[in-house]
């Protein structure tokens, strides 16, 4: 290794490490940033003051999707091989310090959340094996309140209530897509308006009618009611209602995804402008911070990223 390359590692930074891990899994300048939330142009300007220490350049300029160098790509290589090394020995510092076991009761609002929340379940039991697991999938209670009451430590939510002592850390955002059986008569339009659903039998979760993107941002504004509508608790029921013809419904793109692959429903957007949203995950704000938290929120988003299609960091 040259003598200046070999002098300059002794001045990269955890920081430096973790940015070319996002840069490699955004495959974008302005994907990377958001999740590091920093403006693009002070990773740009962290990326070119590592540059300079290292003498080499670390990514090919104007390449889309974004393409390291071979420097670029032993820097990933140096941060894939670290950072695990690095959380390992502060998850054993935080059980060396506290001497306590976790517990982390968490509840969904949609079982749509299966999909990628189970496999993050099972990576977080190899991290934490001492944390004790419990999930709660009932549709039909608020959780929010049993937060608060330490009933539960966490919950999946679209959405998010001004609550004291509650901290909502963002996951990932999506967008919220119409699904019909093959043939229906919106197809031929390039997006859903509000006044399109009133001759239709919408299908939703048994929640409160606010508690759903689909009256709150889309339908109650524009004064619409749609005919009927009808409540299933099972994503693959609402998906076979549909395709069953039996009316049409509001869900995810992500959970929409291999539905729309295999041609069992058809979907359009919600609106010319479309309609998203953001999943959170909801916590005490005294929790924040805490290892065993910190970890399970960062295996949530690593796993949601490698296990759905359509969805963008916030």
């Amino acid at each position: 290794m040259p003598r200046r390359l070999a002098g300059a590692i002794m001045h990269i930074e955890l920081k430096h490490l973790r940015t070319f891990v996002a840069l490699a899994e955004t495959s974008s300048l302005s994907g990377a940033a958001a999740r590091l939330h920093l403006t693009p142009s002070a990773l740009s300007h962290q990326i070119k003051g590592l540059e300079a220490q290292l003498g080499a350049p670390l990514f090919v300029r104007r390449s889309r999707p974004l393409r390291l160098t071979r420097q670029g790509e032993r820097l990933l290589q140096l941060a894939r091989e670290v950072l695990p090394k690095v959380a390992a020995a502060r998850r054993d510092l935080q059980r060396m310090a506290s001497g306590e076991v976790g517990r982390l009761c968490i509840a969904i609002e949609c079982h749509s959340c299966f999909a990628w929340l189970m496999p993050a379940l099972d990576r977080y039991r190899r991290l934490w094996p001492e944390v004790e697991l419990d999930l709660v999938a009932r549709l039909a209670f608020d959780p929010l309140p049993a937060l608060v009451a330490s009933e539960l430590d966490l919950v999946i939510t679209s959405d998010p209530r001004v609550i004291e002592g509650i901290h909502y850390e963002p996951l990932f955002r999506y967008q919220g897509l119409l699904a019909m059986p093959p043939g229906h008569r919106l197809l031929e339009k390039p997006y859903v308006e509000p006044q399109d659903l009133e001759g239709e039998t919408l299908i939703t979760y048994p929640v409160e009618r606010r508690r759903l993107d689909v009256f709150g941002k889309f339908l109650d504004p524009a004064g619409v009611e749609p005919a009927a509508v009808r409540h299933t608790e099972l994503t693959v029921m609402m998906i076979q209602l549909v395709a069953s013809g039996r009316g049409v419904a509001a869900l995810p793109d992500w959970a929409l995804s291999e539905y729309l692959e295999r041609g069992s429903v058809i979907a359009r957007p919600l609106g010319e402008k479309g309609l998203h949203g953001t999943l959170f995950a909801a916590l005490r704000s005294r929790e924040r911070g805490l290892a065993w938290m910190d970890d399970f929120l960062d295996t949530a988003r690593r796993v949601s990223f490698e296990q759905l299609k359509g969805i963008h960091h916030v």
